[in-house]
């Protein structure tokens, strides 16, 4: 039993924690941007260099390692994201009544070097691990990526909660972007096909005859395929899932005021703490 327990408690952990931690990071002060970039680079590089360390590691310390690993190559993006060093080119609101195939070409501008990033993160995690016998950080960046390619679709499309307060206020403007709405199309697909994934991947983790190291990886991606699942009904269940990381959000409750923002007809426009002037990205 611990041999389950161990990786799905670890899992719960880094994703409670870390979430919170990068958004306590990315409400402080932006002076404060450049020691946290460069610190989430330094762990960038270091996680790269124990994927590799590990990619031959069948020992269930490998499988925890090659997952910790995994999850600070995909920090660092987060973190790049939300401080506003890597997302897109375009860094305006939506133009009011863009809709259809323009809004989507805006909304593409807005994150289109964070998803260049994204790619070139896994290429780097796919060279690091490349012909190795432990597949979890490649594993675990793949399911973070797919999933959150999935959200982003979602709630680019129309969700209930689009959880503005976890952008901070130097991309409140991103809110434009997003669509209010009870659901969509998208929606019933991206959680059939992932829990159907889940259950997948549970069955081959209590499947009789698999090694330790296989349970211990299998674990670490069913439930992170799990949590994923969780969060996209996050985005649709009147459920207050910010309250998860209410800890994190508190370095962004300072000295803010509220403004609203041009969102799609169908979207029900929300406050968002701004920053002074002085402290917004240039335009």
């Amino acid at each position: 039993m611990t041999t389950y327990l161990g990786p799905v408690l670890f899992t719960l952990f880094v994703w409670w924690f870390s979430t919170g931690v990068i958004l306590y990071l990315d409400g402080l002060p932006r002076r404060t941007f450049k020691v946290t970039m460069a610190v989430a680079t330094f762990l960038l590089a270091l996680a790269l260099l124990g994927l590799y360390a590990t990619r031959d590691d069948t020992r269930i310390t490998g499988a925890y390692l090659a997952f910790t690993c995994g999850v600070m190559v995909w920090a660092w993006q987060e973190i790049a994201f939300l401080l506003g060093v890597v997302t897109g080119s375009r860094r305006t609101a939506l133009p009011p009544g863009t809709v259809g195939w323009p809004r989507f070409r805006c909304a593409l501008q807005a994150v289109l070097h964070h998803e260049l990033a994204l790619v070139a993160l896994f290429a780097a995690v796919l060279a690091a691990t490349w012909g190795g016998e432990n597949p979890v950080g490649l594993w675990t960046y793949l399911i973070l990526w797919v999933m959150r390619q999935s959200a982003k679709l979602n709630v680019f499309l129309g969700v209930r909660n689009l959880n503005e307060g976890f952008l901070p206020p130097h991309l409140a403007y991103l809110q434009s972007y997003f669509r209010r709405a009870p659901s969509n199309a998208l929606f019933p697909f991206s959680v059939i096909v992932a829990t159907i994934v889940a259950m997948m991947v549970w069955q081959a983790a209590v499947a009789e005859g698999a090694s330790a190291f296989d349970v211990v990886a299998l674990t670490f991606a069913g439930t992170l395929l799990s949590l994923a699942v969780l969060e996209h009904w996050f985005l649709v269940l009147p459920l207050p899932s910010e309250q998860l990381w209410s800890w994190g959000l508190r370095s962004r409750q300072r000295g803010g005021h509220a403004v609203t923002l041009a969102l799609p007809p169908d979207a029900r426009p929300a406050p968002v703490a701004v920053a002074p002037a002085a402290t917004r990205p240039p335009r």
